[in-house]
């Protein structure tokens, strides 16, 4: 059909020119020089229509490439978080294993260090216990001898006494000059003197071997009283008033224990590091109270819990901050002054209880009323302990 020839309302060219691109219509005007037909108006709009389709599908193409672009830059992206997530991790895991790492060297430094100080604490304690202990022995054994060969020469002057009364001058002078009677009873209590001494010497002996026990590698049973008593004997001079500090008082509410499978002389290690600790904070207690001062008092206390054994150590003293607590057994921290510990004596008897006798060692503390440590290891290894004591 002739368009010419259809009826089309058309909207008037001043109308057309506004909806029409400007740069066709003024290309029209310029052919015709005069108004516009509607032939020429749709022809524009044909044109314009096609130029406008021609640039949808540019944008169409453009808006896929940049949709495409996004995808790719999307799926790079998330490649680039998932990369780096997995970094994150693999880097957090490298942390803690570096973390382990250090712990098992500081571990193994610990290890090496206990070793070798109880290296030289058992070549000491075995030259000094063989060198005191037949010299002591010979002694105490000959005190007796002494003791008896007194009494008798005693009654051999008093058959003379008895016999001759009446000494003569020069007898009489000398019995003046050694004052006889004096003699009488000062000899005995000398005698009784040396053989409490050469007891109490043979007693120190026999606790040095009590507590080093180096030649006992392996598990055996143990009377543990046995092992507190060696301990006291051993820090005897630290509880004994000295200067401004009074004596430190020792109480013992001990229960019948059965004997323990355990390390001896390592478990007496702990003993020794727990009591040396607890004098020095009941001490320390003392020195910095005003006005009435607590009488320095440490509890040892033991009990049977079942298939298990427990070793209370129980102090007075100026007691564990809340934050210096948590970490209380690493090893290297110490909260004495510099000089005084290099924090080694609670990390070590924390291993030995823990990895070693798979037990606990738990501690209890309030500031400025005191300290308890509580050992609890199993009577047989076979049998761990089971408690509900609180951790570490």
């Amino acid at each position: 059909m002739d368009i010419a020839q259809t009826p089309v309302a058309l909207p008037s060219p001043a109308l057309a020119r506004n909806h029409v691109n400007s740069t066709s219509l003024r290309s029209v005007e310029r052919q015709g020089g005069d108004e516009l037909t509607p032939a020429q108006v749709l022809a524009a709009l044909e044109k314009e229509n096609r130029i406008l389709r021609k640039k949808l599908e540019r944008s169409e193409r453009d808006r896929q490439i940049l949709e495409t672009n996004v995808d790719r830059s999307e799926r790079l992206m998330r490649n680039v978080i998932t990369e780096l997530e997995a970094s994150r991790a693999a880097l957090a895991r490298r942390g803690e294993e570096l973390e382990q790492t250090l712990s098992q060297l500081q571990q193994a430094q610990v290890q090496l260090i206990e070793a070798e100080k109880m290296s030289a604490l058992g070549t000491l304690v075995a030259g000094i216990a063989h060198e005191i202990n037949n010299p002591v022995g010979f002694v105490h054994g000959n005190v007796n001898y002494m003791q008896t060969y007194v009494r008798e020469l005693l009654r051999i002057i008093t058959a003379y006494q008895d016999a001759y009364p009446i000494p003569t001058p020069s007898i009489q002078a000398l019995l003046e000059e050694v004052d006889l009677e004096f003699l009488r009873e000062d000899v005995t209590k000398v005698l009784q003197s040396m053989q409490i001494g050469t007891k109490r010497i043979s007693d120190i002996v026999r606790s040095l071997r009590t507590f080093s026990r180096l030649d006992e590698a392996d598990f055996k049973d143990a009377d543990l009283h046995e092992g507190l008593e060696s301990t006291l004997m051993i820090l005897q001079h630290r509880l004994k008033a000295c200067g401004n500090l009074p004596e430190v008082k020792i109480i013992k509410d001990f229960e019948p224990l059965p004997l323990v499978e355990c390390y001896p002389g390592k478990l007496n290690q702990v003993f020794m590091n727990l009591l040396a600790n607890a004098i020095d904070a009941v001490q320390e207690r003392y020195r910095k109270t005003e006005g009435t001062k607590p009488t320095p008092q440490i509890t040892l206390k033991t009990r049977q819990i079942g298939d298990s054994v427990a070793i209370h150590v129980i102090d007075n003293g100026i007691g564990i901050a809340e934050g210096d607590r948590s970490r209380l057994f690493n090893p290297f921290f110490t909260t004495k002054p510099v000089g005084h510990g290099v924090g080694l004596g609670l990390s070590i008897s924390y291993q030995i209880v823990t990895d070693q006798h798979h037990g606990q060692l738990v501690c209890r503390s309030k500031l400025n009323e005191g300290t308890e440590f509580i050992i609890q290891i199993p009577r047989r290894q076979s049998h761990p302990v089971a408690t509900n004591l609180p951790r570490r």
